[in-house]
């Protein structure tokens, strides 16, 4: 799209269904290595992808010609599909309806980075719902807490 710029920085956040801890270590990098080539695949700047056991972090660069909503639905089916055609996990793989997206300006992109390769150091000490509900505090995002993924004591 001649004449057309920009520098958005979504970083975008969705569950396992049911928080089920189903994204296992020995396939984990795989599934985010796979998840960065879908964002990439899609014309968007894959800049960081991260997670747990039970939810990813996907940081990238959206292109103008594509909002949101939609590369974030392209990366959950494409993702589930790899998993269950890949037969990883036993049983149907999906994730939880909804996500949460989050704008970061230029200069915040080191901090961002930094934060979602360190999820495992992370969740040693917060759980996914304490997480989630600061970011959403730090947004000063209004929800109401029945559309909220399904948290559940980790």
């Amino acid at each position: 799209m001649s004449n057309t710029y920009s520098q958005i920085s979504i970083h975008a956040v969705f569950a396992v269904k049911g928080r089920e801890n189903l994204i296992a270590a020995r396939w984990r990098d795989d599934l985010h290595k796979y998840i960065s080539g879908i964002v990439t695949g899609n014309d968007a700047k894959s800049l960081a992808v991260g997670g747990w056991k039970d939810h990813v972090h996907v940081f990238f660069g959206l292109p103008v010609t594509t909002c949101v909503a939609n590369i974030v639905g392209i990366i959950k089916a494409n993702s589930s599909k790899w998993i269950n055609e890949k037969k990883i996990v036993k049983g149907k793989f999906q994730w939880q309806s909804g996500y949460g997206a989050f704008s970061h300006s230029r200069s915040q992109r080191d901090q961002v980075i930094q934060y979602i390769m360190k999820q495992e150091e992370h969740h040693r000490v917060k759980t996914f719902k304490e997480e989630y509900l600061k970011i959403l505090s730090d947004f000063e995002i209004a929800y109401e807490e029945k559309y909220l993924f399904e948290f559940y004591d980790d």
